[in-house]
């Protein structure tokens, strides 16, 4: 795959615009902000690590002399966090927010909201700034590019445990919690005239949520990994589409072939029926305003 050539044909400048991106500084979100970076546009970084952020600022600041820059302190487990980051975000003038923070197979635990930390990470924190953040980015024709997952095939949602805290296979943890992302997202946008959304998935690649297997495991396997799985070079251009190509009602942007490996290519999301839908939509909405009362 030629890059720069596919870069002319799908992108443009991003100058005077202002991207806002969580996770930022693993490996998915390192290749993201330097293709925006290379567009112009000033970025926003959300991390949890302040240190680790300000060091990739650093680091970027190296290779593009003349680029806008800052860091915003935000943990995505902590509500209280969560909220402080929201206040001065609502102040700021956010083109396009860009949730690609994620984690996988972490140690398990409770949040102050009282639900577990691998999904308010991966889908309540993001679901709830997006939704907070949405008039600032309707006042700018703003945009959300939500990083998914083929892992939300893995399991249905469960009304009886919402956040899958009774389970304990990583990959189902996980894949609630993006269904649940990817699909309130699209609900939350539904009719929405005035900002748009991408949902995106990068397929597989070689990044730190891969390595999640017992320590000899992925001595044996990394080095095959490294072959097989797109680089992050190439994986993060299905999330660089997304944000030049708005997506339609259910549809998300992925590799081509299979939903695994290619180019990035705009495919229908079928894999969750209307009903499923629009339960996790109301649901994602009745957390919101539960927090909203009680935080």
């Amino acid at each position: 795959m030629r890059i720069e050539r596919w870069l002319m044909e799908n992108t443009h400048s991003l100058s005077g615009k202002t991207v806002a991106i969580t996770g930022s500084t693993g490996g998915l979100g390192r290749e993201i902000c330097r293709y925006l970076l290379s567009m112009d546009a000033d970025l926003l970084l959300l991390d949890r690590n302040a240190e680790r952020s300000q060091a990739w600022r650093s680091a970027l600041l190296r290779e593009y002399p003349r680029a806008r820059v800052t860091c915003l302190q935000v943990e995505l487990s902590d509500w209280a966090s969560v909220k402080e980051a929201l206040t001065k975000l609502q102040a700021l003038p956010i083109d396009v927010f860009l949730h690609n923070a994620g984690a996988y197979s972490i140690p398990r635990r409770i949040c102050d909201t009282g639900y577990d930390n691998v999904f308010q990470i991966n889908f309540l924190s993001p679901y709830y700034m997006i939704r907070t953040l949405l008039p600032v980015l309707r006042e700018r024709g703003g945009h959300v590019v939500a990083v998914g997952s083929i892992a939300h095939r893995y399991s249905a949602t469960d009304p009886a445990d919402v956040d899958f805290s009774t389970r304990r296979r990583a990959s189902h943890v996980y894949g609630n919690a993006k269904r649940y992302l990817m699909l309130a997202l699209i609900g939350l946008f539904e009719g929405e005239e005035r900002a748009t959304l991408s949902v995106t998935h990068p397929g597989i690649s070689f990044t730190n949520i891969t390595a999640h297997y017992p320590k000899l495991l992925f001595a044996l396997i990394k080095h095959p990994m490294k072959w097989i799985f797109m680089k992050p070079k190439v994986a993060c251009l299905s999330v660089i589409k997304g944000i030049f190509s708005p997506c339609r009602g259910y549809e998300w942007i992925g590799p081509g072939i299979l939903d695994v490996w290619g180019k990035p290519k705009k495919k229908p999301l079928r894999s969750v029926n209307a009903e499923e839908r629009k339960r996790i939509y109301e649901t994602a909405e009745r957390i919101c305003r539960e927090l909203e009362e009680t935080t």
